[in-house]
């Protein structure tokens, strides 16, 4: 990696029987531009497919010039970006983040964020300079939509349209085979424990490697076992030695909780949750927690649903549908047998993403219940619909972010029925706004003081902060910058660091004035410290990981 740290990017063919910029520019005529826009200190490869994407129609205030959710303007780029500010000179490494940057083929838009064609953005920072590159992931998906100039592939929303009866039947059928489900791995990025990175979203079909030296897509990860299954949790639990991840069975509705070791591609299965709800589905769980001795297995009222996933038109929960009434529990199963040690109803919750779990222990030593931590949207299933794409590119300045709040839970381990959902501070804290987290790693599975998300400085129609929370002060020190986006603020530890918030935190911001950058905040005192510009802003993303320099 420290070879390449600041070579020169390599040319890169087109794709092959298809017209340069042929799904990027809407009228398919291969225009491209021949010069970079004055004053933007970057490098771009001459033959890559630079031109810009047909722009959405925006209302509200800045939204016109903002770049958040727009198309990505092209396939790749790779440029050393100038930095105002400091960075601190141990930042030694690659931040890695994942999203949708893709929202259109031609003339026809997606409805919905998740829909997107994956943008991977590379970061890499060395001696205080940072360089950074974007492109897009080759899924089976993103390639036939390019070629075939429509959508090939079921995506969050999105469905192939059918020719005839006949062939509906037989996309019907694709899709029980997982054959028309989408592998556009749009949503996280991890690497694991053998350094290897994997680009994931739900579909267990949507993992491909990259390299995260010149973002190539490698291929699919091909899991070689024997379990089958459509779909994954798009958050698997990774550490150095392992990787755990859930599986949602629809037909015997629950879960599998499984486990991958450094090094292998073979899952292998610690143990089965059964649902409980009175609804025969799984809860959605794009996201789930554990702790050193325990998985914490959520089944939540928002549950998967066959027949919506058959449609062809989206549904108002697009995959899912809400059952409040069907019951809402936390299980809780043990690392070291497979075996449920807990499984309590709930209040009512939605999440997307849990932020972290631990034991409780008493005077002995005994482990008495656990504490997990999520983003919790009040049970209120509204988030789905406002991340629809017409929603955040019409904000006229109402405040319509519905609230969310650090949800805790308390699952008691001495066999009661119930367990409790509470806020972990006062949502007011971080205004009422919450998602899009991560924490210092080295606090995976144990007690914790603090945690790195996205809040909201309202009104607003999506979390605009950054925001640190102090989960014993029961504080919160927020970042905004009027009319920006801000992504998910990953945490990076300084290394030796001995205190849990002694690092940085990295985001990727848009700027209103249509501008974006790379922002990297002290972890401590939650100051800026530095801001490297991008040449241009870039599409909201999703979820980072970090993969240090070599040695």
């Amino acid at each position: 990696m420290a070879s390449a740290f600041f070579a020169s990017p390599k040319s890169v063919a087109s794709p092959p029987n298809m017209p340069r910029c042929a799904l990027l520019n809407p009228a398919g005529e291969g225009r491209r531009r021949d010069s970079v826009k004055a004053g933007v200190v970057t490098e771009v490869t001459p033959s890559v497919i630079d031109d810009l994407v047909r722009p959405p129609v925006l209302t509200g205030g800045e939204a016109g010039k903002l770049a958040a959710w727009r198309s990505v303007r092209q396939e790749r780029w790779q440029g050393e970006m100038p930095v105002e500010g400091d960075i601190p000179r141990w930042l030694s490494g690659t931040y890695l983040r994942n999203g949708p940057g893709l929202w259109n083929i031609d003339d026809y838009d997606f409805r919905h964020l998740f829909d997107g064609y994956a943008t991977l953005v590379r970061v890499r920072f060395e001696q205080g300079r940072a360089v950074a590159a974007h492109r897009q992931i080759e899924s089976e998906a993103y390639k036939a939509a390019r070629r075939n100039r429509r959508v090939c592939y079921r995506e969050f929303s999105e469905v192939p349209k059918p020719a005839s009866f006949l062939s509906y039947v037989g996309e019907l059928a694709s899709l029980f085979s997982g054959v028309s489900l989408t592998d556009n791995s749009n949503t996280g990025v991890v690497m694991l424990g053998d350094g290897r990175v994997v680009c994931l979203t739900e579909t267990i079909k949507g993992s491909i490697q990259i390299d995260p030296d010149t973002l190539e897509t490698l291929g699919r990860f091909e899991y070689e076992d024997k379990l089958g299954g459509l779909i994954h949790s798009a958050h698997p639990i990774v550490t150095e030695s392992d990787f755990l991840t859930l599986l949602p069975d629809l037909l015997r509705p629950g879960y599998l909780v499984v486990r991958m070791e450094a090094g292998s591609n073979e899952r292998k299965v610690l143990g089965r949750v059964k649902c409980r709800g009175s609804v025969p589905a799984p809860g959605w769980v794009h996201s789930f927690a554990a702790t050193d001795h325990f998985v914490v297995v959520p089944e939540m009222p928002l549950r998967y649903c066959v027949q919506n996933l058959l449609r062809a038109e989206p549904t108002p929960l697009y995959k899912f549908e809400w059952h409040p009434n069907s019951g809402s529990y936390v299980h809780i199963m043990s690392k070291a047998t497979g075996n449920i040690v807990a499984s309590v109803e709930v209040p009512p919750y939605v999440t997307f993403h849990f932020i972290n779990a631990y034991e409780e222990v008493d005077a002995e030593g005994r482990i008495t219940g656990i504490i997990a931590d999520c983003c919790e949207h009040y049970a209120n299933t509204d988030i789905l619909e406002m991340l629809r794409l017409q929603n955040l590119r019409s904000f006229a300045g109402h405040d319509v972010l519905p609230d969310a709040r650090v949800g805790r839970f308390r699952i008691p381990l001495d066999g009661s029925p119930q367990g409790e959902l509470e806020a972990a501070l006062d949502p007011e804290e971080h205004g009422r706004g919450m998602d899009m987290c991560s924490i210092n790693p080295t606090y995976l599975g144990k007690k914790y003081r603090y945690a790195y998300a996205c809040g909201a400085r309202r009104p607003c129609n999506f979390p605009n902060t950054l925001t640190k929370i102090d989960l014993v002060e029961k504080k919160a020190k927020n970042w905004h910058q009027e009319g920006a986006v801000p992504s998910e603020p990953f945490f990076v530890a300084r290394p030796g660091a001995t205190e849990e918030d002694d690092g940085v935190v990295i985001s990727i911001v848009s700027d209103k004035n249509g501008e974006g950058y790379a922002l990297v905040l002290d972890g401590r005192s939650f100051e800026e410290l530095a801001r490297a510009k991008f040449p241009y802003g870039l599409p909201y993303g999703l979820h980072g990981c970090w993969v240090p320099k070599k040695q």
